[in-house]
Protein backbone atom coordinates (compact mmCIF):
# COMPACT_ATOMS: atom_id res chain seq x y z
CA UNK A 1 0.00 0.00 0.00
CA UNK A 2 1.88 3.24 -0.88
CA UNK A 3 3.03 5.16 1.73
CA UNK A 4 0.82 8.14 1.45
CA UNK A 5 -1.97 6.67 3.20
CA UNK A 6 -2.37 6.21 6.52
CA UNK A 7 -5.38 4.18 7.87
CA UNK A 8 -7.58 4.24 11.11
CA UNK A 9 -6.52 1.57 13.74
CA UNK A 10 -8.89 -1.33 13.79
CA UNK A 11 -12.13 -0.49 15.66
CA UNK A 12 -14.51 -2.20 18.18
CA UNK A 13 -18.31 -2.23 17.21
CA UNK A 14 -21.71 -2.16 18.49
CA UNK A 15 -23.10 -4.54 16.11
CA UNK A 16 -27.35 -5.24 16.36
CA UNK A 17 -30.15 -6.09 13.83
CA UNK A 18 -33.01 -3.09 13.45
CA UNK A 19 -35.36 -5.34 14.03
CA UNK A 20 -34.48 -6.47 17.01
CA UNK A 21 -33.51 -3.23 18.33
CA UNK A 22 -30.39 -0.98 18.82
CA UNK A 23 -29.77 -0.67 22.72
CA UNK A 24 -29.26 2.91 22.12
CA UNK A 25 -30.68 6.04 23.52
CA UNK A 26 -31.26 7.42 19.88
CA UNK A 27 -32.09 5.01 16.46
CA UNK A 28 -28.24 5.82 14.87
CA UNK A 29 -28.93 4.94 11.54
CA UNK A 30 -30.37 8.66 10.36
CA UNK A 31 -27.30 9.99 12.12
CA UNK A 32 -24.67 7.64 10.51
CA UNK A 33 -26.21 8.59 6.78
CA UNK A 34 -25.81 12.30 7.68
CA UNK A 35 -25.71 15.05 7.62
CA UNK A 36 -28.56 15.01 5.23
CA UNK A 37 -30.11 17.51 2.75
CA UNK A 38 -33.23 18.61 3.36
CA UNK A 39 -36.29 19.20 0.74
CA UNK A 40 -38.40 22.12 1.96
CA UNK A 41 -40.89 21.26 -0.46
CA UNK A 42 -44.05 23.20 -0.88
CA UNK A 43 -47.08 22.24 -3.02
CA UNK A 44 -50.58 23.28 -3.72
CA UNK A 45 -53.36 21.27 -3.75
CA UNK A 46 -55.98 20.90 -6.04
CA UNK A 47 -58.42 23.36 -4.30
CA UNK A 48 -55.74 25.58 -4.18
CA UNK A 49 -54.42 25.30 -0.69
CA UNK A 50 -50.62 25.75 -0.13
CA UNK A 51 -48.30 23.61 1.81
CA UNK A 52 -44.61 23.71 2.89
CA UNK A 53 -42.76 21.26 5.36
CA UNK A 54 -39.29 20.33 5.63
CA UNK A 55 -38.28 16.44 4.66
CA UNK A 56 -34.85 14.80 5.32
CA UNK A 57 -35.35 12.04 3.62
CA UNK A 58 -34.15 13.46 0.43
CA UNK A 59 -31.95 13.67 -2.05
CA UNK A 60 -30.99 13.67 -6.20
CA UNK A 61 -30.93 10.26 -7.91
CA UNK A 62 -29.71 11.61 -11.51
CA UNK A 63 -28.25 13.67 -13.56
CA UNK A 64 -30.13 14.34 -16.75
CA UNK A 65 -32.66 14.96 -16.73
CA UNK A 66 -32.26 15.65 -12.70
CA UNK A 67 -34.78 13.52 -10.53
CA UNK A 68 -35.23 13.86 -6.99
CA UNK A 69 -36.96 12.37 -4.64
CA UNK A 70 -37.98 12.45 -1.30
CA UNK A 71 -40.21 10.18 1.20
CA UNK A 72 -42.88 10.76 3.61
CA UNK A 73 -43.37 9.17 6.65
CA UNK A 74 -46.81 8.86 7.32
CA UNK A 75 -49.38 10.02 4.79
CA UNK A 76 -49.26 13.97 4.53
CA UNK A 77 -50.54 16.90 3.00
CA UNK A 78 -47.58 17.12 1.05
CA UNK A 79 -47.84 13.46 -0.31
CA UNK A 80 -50.99 13.88 -1.09
CA UNK A 81 -50.96 17.10 -3.16
CA UNK A 82 -48.13 15.67 -5.00
CA UNK A 83 -50.12 12.84 -5.41
CA UNK A 84 -53.08 14.75 -6.99
CA UNK A 85 -51.11 17.36 -8.85
CA UNK A 86 -48.29 15.72 -9.69
CA UNK A 87 -46.13 18.89 -8.56
CA UNK A 88 -43.93 20.42 -6.26
CA UNK A 89 -41.18 22.92 -5.46
CA UNK A 90 -37.58 22.10 -3.18
CA UNK A 91 -36.53 24.83 -1.63
CA UNK A 92 -33.55 25.54 -0.42
CA UNK A 93 -33.44 25.42 3.77
CA UNK A 94 -30.44 27.84 4.83
CA UNK A 95 -28.68 28.70 8.04
CA UNK A 96 -30.49 32.05 7.51
CA UNK A 97 -34.31 30.83 7.07
CA UNK A 98 -33.66 27.41 9.87
CA UNK A 99 -36.22 28.90 11.96
CA UNK A 100 -38.51 29.23 9.38
CA UNK A 101 -37.98 25.70 8.40
CA UNK A 102 -38.55 24.42 11.80
CA UNK A 103 -41.42 26.16 12.23
CA UNK A 104 -42.94 24.48 8.95
CA UNK A 105 -42.68 21.39 10.29
CA UNK A 106 -45.40 21.75 12.61
CA UNK A 107 -48.96 19.90 11.84
CA UNK A 108 -51.60 22.49 11.25
CA UNK A 109 -54.96 22.01 9.63
CA UNK A 110 -55.10 20.90 6.26
CA UNK A 111 -56.65 24.54 4.98
CA UNK A 112 -53.96 26.22 6.96
CA UNK A 113 -50.66 27.52 5.32
CA UNK A 114 -46.87 27.01 6.86
CA UNK A 115 -46.27 29.99 4.85
CA UNK A 116 -48.42 32.31 6.96
CA UNK A 117 -47.33 30.37 9.81
CA UNK A 118 -43.66 30.83 9.51
CA UNK A 119 -43.83 34.45 7.73
CA UNK A 120 -42.67 33.36 4.64
CA UNK A 121 -43.86 34.73 0.88
CA UNK A 122 -45.15 32.53 -1.86
CA UNK A 123 -43.81 33.41 -5.06
CA UNK A 124 -45.20 32.05 -8.14
CA UNK A 125 -43.07 29.38 -10.42
CA UNK A 126 -43.30 29.29 -13.49
CA UNK A 127 -43.94 25.52 -15.10
CA UNK A 128 -45.71 24.49 -12.21
CA UNK A 129 -48.79 25.39 -10.14
CA UNK A 130 -46.92 24.98 -6.22
CA UNK A 131 -45.37 28.29 -5.03
CA UNK A 132 -41.34 29.33 -4.33
CA UNK A 133 -40.31 30.40 -1.05
CA UNK A 134 -39.74 34.08 -2.21
CA UNK A 135 -36.70 34.31 0.49
CA UNK A 136 -35.12 31.15 -0.75
CA UNK A 137 -32.43 31.20 -2.73
CA UNK A 138 -32.38 28.34 -4.53
CA UNK A 139 -35.72 26.59 -5.90
CA UNK A 140 -36.15 23.32 -8.22
CA UNK A 141 -39.95 23.12 -9.61
CA UNK A 142 -40.37 19.47 -9.84
CA UNK A 143 -43.44 17.46 -11.80
CA UNK A 144 -43.88 13.36 -10.22
CA UNK A 145 -42.55 11.01 -12.12
CA UNK A 146 -43.35 8.08 -9.29
CA UNK A 147 -45.06 7.70 -6.30
CA UNK A 148 -44.88 4.21 -4.70
CA UNK A 149 -45.32 3.01 -0.51
CA UNK A 150 -42.33 1.65 0.95
CA UNK A 151 -41.74 -1.64 1.79
CA UNK A 152 -39.42 -4.10 3.64
CA UNK A 153 -37.45 -7.32 2.88
CA UNK A 154 -40.39 -9.57 3.96
CA UNK A 155 -42.78 -7.54 1.32
CA UNK A 156 -45.19 -5.58 4.07
CA UNK A 157 -45.80 -2.43 3.50
CA UNK A 158 -44.63 0.63 5.71
CA UNK A 159 -46.45 3.95 6.17
CA UNK A 160 -43.72 5.75 4.38
CA UNK A 161 -44.42 6.91 0.53
CA UNK A 162 -41.61 8.07 -1.81
CA UNK A 163 -42.16 10.54 -4.68
CA UNK A 164 -39.61 10.95 -7.37
CA UNK A 165 -39.83 13.98 -9.46
CA UNK A 166 -38.25 15.46 -12.59
CA UNK A 167 -36.67 19.03 -12.20
CA UNK A 168 -38.25 21.22 -14.87
CA UNK A 169 -37.40 24.53 -13.48
CA UNK A 170 -34.48 25.62 -11.50
CA UNK A 171 -34.08 29.29 -9.93
CA UNK A 172 -30.69 30.32 -8.27
CA UNK A 173 -30.02 34.00 -6.75
CA UNK A 174 -27.86 35.66 -8.71
CA UNK A 175 -25.24 36.11 -5.44
CA UNK A 176 -24.82 32.09 -5.33
CA UNK A 177 -23.23 32.42 -8.59
CA UNK A 178 -19.32 32.71 -8.31
CA UNK A 179 -17.95 33.32 -12.41
CA UNK A 180 -20.89 30.88 -13.36
CA UNK A 181 -20.52 28.18 -10.84
CA UNK A 182 -22.59 27.50 -7.87
CA UNK A 183 -20.99 28.13 -4.44
CA UNK A 184 -22.77 25.91 -1.98
CA UNK A 185 -21.17 27.29 0.91
CA UNK A 186 -22.03 30.81 -0.32
CA UNK A 187 -26.05 29.34 0.89
CA UNK A 188 -25.20 27.90 4.25
CA UNK A 189 -27.51 25.35 3.17
CA UNK A 190 -28.72 23.43 6.51
CA UNK A 191 -28.66 19.42 7.01
CA UNK A 192 -30.40 17.35 8.93
CA UNK A 193 -28.05 15.06 11.29
CA UNK A 194 -30.34 12.76 13.17
CA UNK A 195 -30.40 12.91 17.05
CA UNK A 196 -33.80 14.89 18.40
CA UNK A 197 -32.13 18.12 17.16
CA UNK A 198 -29.51 18.21 15.95
CA UNK A 199 -28.32 19.95 12.40
CA UNK A 200 -25.50 21.23 10.68
CA UNK A 201 -24.64 23.78 8.32
CA UNK A 202 -22.16 23.76 5.51
CA UNK A 203 -19.41 26.75 5.36
CA UNK A 204 -16.21 27.56 3.13
CA UNK A 205 -14.26 25.85 6.10
CA UNK A 206 -15.41 22.70 5.74
CA UNK A 207 -14.92 21.97 2.24
CA UNK A 208 -11.92 19.57 0.90
CA UNK A 209 -11.21 18.91 -2.86
CA UNK A 210 -10.18 15.22 -3.90
CA UNK A 211 -10.73 14.59 -7.59
CA UNK A 212 -11.67 11.00 -8.88
CA UNK A 213 -8.36 8.63 -9.88
CA UNK A 214 -7.74 8.61 -13.86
Amino acid sequence: MPARFRLPMPHSFHSYQPRQGHGLPHDPIASILGPRPIGWISTRSPEGVINLAPYSFFNVFNYKPPIVAFSSVGWKDTIRNARDTGEFVINLATRELAEQVNLTSTEVQRDATEFELAGLTPLDSTLVAAPRVAESPASLECRVTQLQQLAGVDGEKVDTWMALGEVVAVHIATSLLDEGRYDTAAARPILRAGGPADYYEITPEARFKMYRPK
